[in-house]
């Protein structure tokens, strides 16, 4: 072999690495936060957050609420209020930073963090393309309405003039009626995302899955009655996704994971605990390693903060692409 040669081949090599690094499996750890005004709703200083998203090891996270409820918050009519806390936390934590500031019915002072830098944003600001060394990972942020909230109008639970309901497809009308238009935005969205090695989608819901409204869960005394709640459905069924709580977690009784809410008692009459945040991914080859509740205590937190900052618990999971 000529010396000419062996440098020939030894150039082509080169030029080859960086393909076959692409191909290398990719692990992330991506986690949905309600940070509750980054603390401020209970006059928390933010670090409190970034030392829990800090514990967590999370790479992206989607967060919701980073500005405060204003004083008077109504079912009906609450506006977010003050500056965006995602500045202040991804200056703590070293990240990069996006704030989701166009208004829609899909975002409520949204904002997505990253170990990673953040691109070109999606048409209605409900994503960001992320460039994951040098794989392209799209994180979708959404906070659907709280307004009608159907778990209290199955329950008898005053919440502002919505009426009470009774049966299941009365629940699915009512949840399809108050968050199906913020969905429709999600799915032009992530039409942009097509082709991307993975697709992450974190948010509050403010529903609860038709995989936890089950006749097992009524029957564990979970759930008052089994509704096929449509957001989570249709996250699954259209975009393709997973539910990656679920994935790992296939038994809503063994696992209910509740995130909402760490601020009152299971047994408060007038309040009802369940699973309204959620992380769900698509790639081709997606393993869900490992999912966790994060939060303020046990049994219901698998990782524990102390102090806890907000009035949701966060979701996080580590994943293999």
């Amino acid at each position: 072999m000529t010396k000419l040669l062996r440098a020939f081949l030894f150039s082509t090599a080169l030029v080859g690495a960086p393909a076959l690094a692409a191909d290398k499996p990719t692990e992330l750890t991506v986690m949905s936060f309600n940070i509750w005004g980054g603390g401020a709703n209970d006059d928390k200083d933010v670090s409190e957050t970034a030392a829990a998203i800090r514990a967590a090891g999370a790479d992206i996270i989607g967060i919701q609420e980073t500005k405060p409820e204003p004083d008077v918050c109504d079912a009906d009519d609450c506006v977010p209020t003050g500056q965006s806390v995602a500045k202040q936390l991804a200056k703590a934590l070293g990240f990069h930073y996006y704030d989701q500031a166009k208004t829609n019915p899909a975002l409520w002072a949204n904002a997505i963090l990253s170990r990673y830098p953040i691109g070109k944003p999606t048409d209605n600001d409900l994503g960001a393309e992320i460039d994951v060394n040098g794989r392209k990972v799209y994180a979708f942020n959404i906070h659907l309405t709280d307004f009608p909230y159907q778990p209290y109008q199955l329950l008898g639970i005053d919440y502002g003039p919505a009426p009470f309901l009774k049966t299941a497809d009365e629940a699915v009308a009512a949840a399809t009626k108050a968050r199906g238009p913020a969905l429709d935005l999600v799915m032009k969205d992530m039409k942009q995302a097509e082709g991307a090695d993975a697709v992450f989608l974190f948010g509050d819901f403010n529903e609860p899955s038709h995989r936890d409204w089950t006749d097992a869960a009524v029957k564990a005394g979970h759930q008052p009655m089994a509704v096929k709640y449509p957001s989570a459905l249709r996250i699954e069924q259209e975009a393709g996704m997973t539910d990656l709580l679920r994935a790992a977690y296939p038994d809503e009784v063994a696992k209910p994971a509740f995130t909402w809410t760490p601020t009152s008692e299971p047994t408060a009459k007038d309040d009802h605990h369940d699973r309204i945040d959620y992380v769900f991914g698509r790639s081709a080859k997606l393993e869900t390693l490992s999912v966790s509740v994060v939060g303020e205590k046990k049994p219901e937190a698998d990782i524990v903060v102390t102090p806890w900052p907000a009035d949701h618990r966060a979701v996080v999971a580590k994943v293999r692409f």
